[in-house]
């Protein structure tokens, strides 16, 4: 398995940058939940072991690798709601994650490393977008398991509230127990409207 390393992080800092930040979002595909993004500054003389991509991580890898980017490194954790996906569109709501994010962070980075090929517009700090970075950079690996797990312990409390879409397992995503439920169901404050599944069921109403 290929692991993500500290190059990029490495010619960052050889530029003259001190705080580098890598920065990922989750959550663009479900149906139902927000977009949540984390934005991390490791320190580079305590980096944890096994940063990979979230989605190469078991469940209960992650949830490991997590405790020890919370107690090693700075870091923050923000979403878009479903109304601000809803009311611009996907992408520019995970960018406002994103921003908010990094925003968070204190004090704030001097450069950013985010996942992607587009820089979000209201970042106003030097960046460069890595695309797959969360397989390349370990900054933006740390901050794809923290994205994770926070929007996937959003989507258990939100199952909790409303059951049988069984967002407790599919985390919004459109798996078949999803999209059955929404036809036997209907839609709750939490889907997405302008996603075609649920567009599609609202408007045949």
């Amino acid at each position: 398995m290929d692991y993500p390393d500290f190059s990029l992080e490495e010619a960052a800092l050889s530029r003259g940058y001190l705080r580098i930040a890598g920065v990922d979002e989750v959550g663009r595909g479900p149906l139902a939940g927000p977009v949540t993004a984390a934005a991390v500054v490791l320190n580079l003389a305590d980096i944890p072991a096994g940063l990979n991509d979230s989605k190469k991580l078991s469940a209960k890898k992650r949830v490991a690798v997590e405790s020890e980017i919370q107690a090693r490194a700075d870091w923050a954790v923000a979403h878009a709601s479903v109304e601000e996906i809803d009311n611009h569109n996907i992408l520019r709501a995970s960018h406002l994650a994103m921003e908010r994010a990094v925003a968070a962070l204190d004090p704030l980075p001097d450069y950013l490393l985010i996942d992607g090929n587009l820089i979000p517009r209201g970042l106003a700090i030097s960046a460069e977008a890595v695309v797959k970075g969360d397989g390349r950079s370990v900054s933006i690996a740390a901050a794809s398991i923290l994205a994770k797990e926070a929007r996937d312990r959003v989507m258990v409390d939100l199952a909790q509230q409303f059951p049988g879409y069984g967002w407790e397992k599919n985390a919004g995503y459109p798996s078949k127990q999803h999209r059955d439920a929404l036809v036997k169901l209907g839609v709750t404050p939490h889907h997405r409207r302008s996603f075609k599944p649920v567009h599609k069921i609202l408007y045949q109403e």
